[in-house]
């Protein structure tokens, strides 16, 4: 089966050569590679004039990540896509293990492993909907069959991962957990985060330790509330 590989980036011009290289070092490479620029005024562009040639490149008006990774899915025509995030650094067999995987279990309609967020592994576990409900432990660089894909609700700022997991789920669909860290998530102080992902533990410090303003807590409460509400959890 062809894969797409979908790259939402905003201001990542530091990272996302290192995510393209290890992309483009895979074992199992990719059919088509689409970056959605949304938006980026820092030197985006610069940094993707060497891998122009390999990529299709399409830019917007910052709309958020869920809107360009759903743009990004509209312009794929695989049966396969992965949403590889522009702080993604993968191993080299990262693809070929996803697809035979899911290959191997037709029943599953996405493929996700564990991953290194900095220094700190985030091991996944097995899947399961009902631990699902109760948090999420499936980052959004997983291996979709491009049939299942729902889209993004592209009114989320926060948990659109989490959200498109219990969508799926809601829809009879399952996850298939392969147990080995094949990526590692770039962290950087200095520069914003797209995805806005941080594992569980981080939730468990005191904010003020994590340099969360009062509204940034509101903000993290309210998007919760609203995933809570939506899937009646």
């Amino acid at each position: 089966m062809k894969i797409s590989v979908i790259i939402p980036t905003y201001q990542h011009a530091s990272t996302l050569p290192r995510a393209l290289d290890s992309l483009f070092a895979q074992t199992h490479q990719p059919d088509e590679v689409i970056v959605v620029d949304d938006g980026s005024t820092d030197e985006t562009v610069e940094v993707l004039a060497p891998y122009r040639d390999r990529i299709a490149y399409f830019f917007q008006k910052n709309q958020g990540a869920p809107a360009a990774r759903n743009r990004g899915f509209a312009k794929s025509s695989s049966e396969l896509v992965i949403f590889w995030d522009a702080d993604v650094v993968a191993e080299e067999t990262m693809l070929e293990r996803l697809q035979d995987v899911l290959e191997k279990n037709s029943q599953a309609a996405w493929a996700y492993s564990s991953f290194w967020w900095g220094r700190r592994l985030f091991q996944g576990r097995p899947f399961n909907p009902e631990a699902l409900r109760s948090q999420n432990y499936i980052h959004t660089t997983a291996l979709i069959r491009g049939a299942d894909f729902p889209g993004f609700d592209e009114s989320l700022k926060r948990f659109q991962d989490w959200d498109l997991w219990l969508t799926m789920c809601e829809q009879g669909k399952v996850g298939v957990f392969l147990d080995e860290p094949l990526y590692h998530i770039l962290v950087e102080s200095d520069r914003p985060s797209y995805s806005r992902w941080l594992p569980k533990f981080v939730y468990r410090l005191p904010w003020h330790l994590i340099g969360w303003s009062p509204q940034a807590i509101r903000r993290y409460k309210t998007a919760h509330e609203r995933i809570v509400q939506k899937h009646r959890l």
